[in-house]
């Protein structure tokens, strides 16, 4: 057997396969679409914010397994092979899919000309580096900036631009604000900070379209444009299909058709925007995996090994969807990463009883904070919400700004939020995945003494 029918190839140079990669070492080769280093997407807030330079958020330097502003246009199942964009081809043994995922652009009015896949200049979503720097480059003190979206994105790009000096108008059209990882309390208390922080919230809210007027005749760009992301290397993250890294992203004043000067909302009220963010969500990247013909649901299927329907390709991270669940999230794109490569190299588990993946237990955590502010910190795991004949632990104190609740199910913890103060979040979320009775020594009493200042670590 030559050393390319043994290769690993790993299509997706994010935080999966580069953990894949240097778990396997070895005969690797991982091809990653953007030009630059590879970084940590979690900081992107941070970068928009100015809290960190762009260059604090690259991850370890994977060497030469690397190769960059490489992007796979088709998998050929039958001969084995990766054909890319610049007409290279690359065998492979077993293939890893870490594709990732790609924004959701919502359907709105006005967003697209008929026709036509240009954003609108002064419209950006909020998944890429380049994103975080176009946005940087955009925004100023007093800039009107409409973020719509009040997940975990949502909020941190508000909280971010917040900082920043931008008038923020944040829209979620669910009935309150990271649904998906808070209870009610909890997220009225993430509502009451955003606004002392300036940020101006309307929930329930369904934004219908956008408003925008063509650009000035001198087609001249008025705002700086995004800087360098590393100084070796000037090419800005690109997206599908790759562009150049000038066009990836269009500024305020950019050559171009359009120009965003509002929000419409269903209601019929008009918001003034000057920058629009789009934070609606992520969609697994999975159009390679499906014109392969593998088998696709949202994400790609994989079973317990993170293998595909295609016993030669198994598929990690964003693009993933494991027991009818894509996770989206850091914690499980590197556990995914760390179980395959125990598959691989025979040294995990699934080699017997025990599969070797077998869900996530994900933990969010959140820092916000505003200019010498105070910051609110929370963490959310598990079911937030009780159900009927559950039992719940909350303690509360507005002086202090905190609020700790757990959820009990029977003897065992289900879940959990924390707002303000976290010192026992993490006996409390290992309490939570290890997923074991709640006994003598780790009972209520044990909750209630976790959920004080004192308790935990």
């Amino acid at each position: 057997m030559t050393s390319e029918q043994q290769r690993v190839v790993v299509i997706g140079g994010g935080l999966a396969g580069l953990r894949l990669a240097a778990r396997l070492g070895g005969d690797v080769r991982v091809l990653g679409e953007e030009e630059h280093v590879p970084y940590n997407r979690v900081l992107l807030a941070e970068v928009l914010a100015g809290r960190y330079a762009p260059e604090v958020t690259a991850l370890p330097a994977p060497g030469p397994a690397l190769r960059r502003g490489v992007r796979a246009v088709r998998i050929d199942r039958a001969e084995q092979v990766v054909h890319c964009d610049d007409g290279t081809v690359e065998r492979y043994g077993t293939l890893v899919l870490a594709t990732g995922s790609n924004p959701v652009l919502p359907p709105l009015r006005g967003l697209f000309e008929p026709e036509g896949r240009e954003l609108p200049a002064g419209v950006h979503a909020f998944r890429t580096m380049d994103d975080c720097l176009a946005l940087s480059a955009a925004v100023r003190p007093g800039v009107r900036a409409v973020v719509i979206g009040g997940g975990l994105l949502g909020v941190s790009a508000a909280r971010a631009l917040a900082e920043r000096g931008a008038q923020v108008v944040l829209a979620q059209q669910g009935e309150r604000l990271m649904e998906r990882q808070l209870d009610t309390e909890a997220s009225e208390l993430l509502h009451a900070h955003l606004t002392t922080l300036g940020v101006e919230i309307h929930t329930e809210c369904r934004v219908r379209g956008l408003t925008t007027t063509p650009h000035p005749a001198d087609g001249i760009s008025h705002n700086p444009s995004p800087p360098a992301f590393e100084e070796q290397v000037r090419a800005e993250p690109g997206t599908p299909p790759r562009v150049n890294a000038s066009a990836a992203a269009p500024l305020p004043g950019a050559t171009g058709p359009r120009q965003v000067t509002g929000v419409e909302l269903a209601t019929g009220y008009r918001l003034d925007a000057d920058l629009v963010v789009l934070a609606c969500g992520v969609r697994p990247r999975t159009g390679l995996a499906q014109a392969a013909g593998l088998d696709i649901r949202t994400g790609i299927l994989v079973d317990d090994e993170l293998r595909t329907s295609d016993p030669r390709i198994h598929a990690v991270g964003d693009c993933a969807e494991h027991a009818g669940r894509v996770y989206g999230l850091a914690g499980a794109a590197l556990e995914q990463a760390d179980a395959l490569a125990g598959v691989l190299l025979g040294t995990g588990k699934g080699l017997g009883q025990d599969p070797a993946y077998n869900g996530t237990r994900a933990l969010t955590r959140l820092t916000l904070t505003a200019g010498g502010d105070r910051p609110l910190d929370l963490a959310a795991f598990g079911e937030t919400t009780a159900l009927p004949g559950d039992d719940v632990v909350q303690l509360t104190d507005a002086t202090r700004r905190t609020y700790r609740k757990v959820v009990i199910r029977g003897d065992r913890l289900v879940g959990g939020v924390l707002l303000g103060e976290l010192s026992s979040v993490g006996a409390l979320a290992r309490s939570w995945a290890d997923g074991a009775p709640l006994t003598d020594q780790h009972g209520l009493t044990d909750l209630h003494h976790l959920l004080t200042d004192d308790g935990g670590s």
